[in-house]
């Protein structure tokens, strides 16, 4: 990675302009402002994504059709006009780094990304009409998860004393998504309970016969793999889908081999079960009904060669 570029892609300068923002948008909290609260929010949270992306490539914070910003990622200083990726491409791109930055987390920092921009572009008003209590423990989870990945926290990023409003909220926030997710789960137990014996063995049977290949049309999303989990609640064989977010080559193989044992990893983001209809969407609803929303398998595929120059 090179160690001297341009500081608008720089990783460390945009974690630092991201610590000076929150701390605009807390003091515009503090002052009862909360339009410029979640402008100023929405700002740090795209400097802080692209932080993250910066911090393991700064090539994947710039434009790639832009080939002085290229340049500029690889330490080469061409230009001073650097051009970055847009916010929606700043957040398709966490959900490939962050296992917990799922399609719901990535929804929803689209959308405060689309207010702030009619905000400033346009005589709309989208944060006036935006009720506090229905965007701000979701930002904050957010940045956690962001943060997170990063290998820091919100006391980190806001400073201990700011940080603890946030973290209660958070706090707050896990133990009634914990709640419900129980009680999703137990409605979804007694409803299959409520079914007589031979509907109960008839749907545990047709459920056992099911495979991942064929659940794609019981999923609201379109995702790059599907995988068989236990429900927790019917016990009966269930499906979970989501997107690749790693892979390796594993080490045990032979050295004159064609094929190649790829060694994958996937975060869950829809869970559903045929047996007992009970459904499950996020990691973080996932993860409250104890499953584990990372997914990891073994695929086996043909070995690719580079072609031979010069050998003619």
């Amino acid at each position: 990675m090179p160690e001297d570029v341009f500081i608008a892609i720089n990783g460390d300068a945009l974690h630092a302009k991201s610590k000076v923002y929150i701390g605009r948008a807390l003091a515009r909290k503090g002052a009862d402002d909360l339009d410029e609260y979640q402008l100023w929010a929405s700002l740090a949270l795209e400097l802080l994504g692209k932080a993250a992306l910066a911090h393991k490539h700064p090539s994947l914070v710039v434009d790639p059709t832009h080939w002085q910003s290229m340049f500029v990622a690889a330490g080469i200083n061409v230009t001073t006009d650097v051009k970055t990726i847009t916010a929606k491409t700043l957040f398709e791109r966490l959900t490939h780094l962050v296992p917990r930055f799922d399609k719901t987390v990535q929804k929803f920092c689209q959308d405060i990304a689309e207010r702030r921009n009619a905000e400033l572009h346009s005589a709309d008003l989208p944060f006036r009409t935006m009720r506090l209590d229905g965007w701000e423990a979701r930002y904050w989870h957010a940045c956690d998860t962001i943060l997170h990945q990063m290998g820091s926290s919100l006391e980190q990023w806001l400073g201990a004393a700011d940080a603890k409003a946030p973290r209660q909220l958070l706090d707050e926030v896990a133990k009634a998504l914990a709640a419900a997710v129980k009680l999703r789960v137990e409605a979804a137990r007694e409803r299959f309970e409520a079914f007589n014996r031979a509907e109960r063995e008839r749907r545990t049977r047709e459920a056992k016969l099911c495979e991942p290949q064929h659940q794609v049309g019981i999923f609201k999303g379109r995702y790059e793999e599907i995988w068989a989990e236990s429900c927790p609640a019917c016990k009966c064989r269930a499906f979970m889908t989501g997107e690749q977010i790693g892979e390796d080559i594993s080490e045990e193989r032979d050295e004159h081999a064609i094929w190649e044992v790829v060694d994958r990893e996937f975060v869950g983001e829809e869970f559903r079960c045929p047996a007992c209809d009970l459904t499950l969407t996020g990691s973080d609803e996932i993860g409250a009904s104890g499953l584990n929303y990372i997914h990891e398998d073994q695929q086996e595929r043909e070995m690719e060669y580079e072609p031979d120059y010069g050998n003619d």
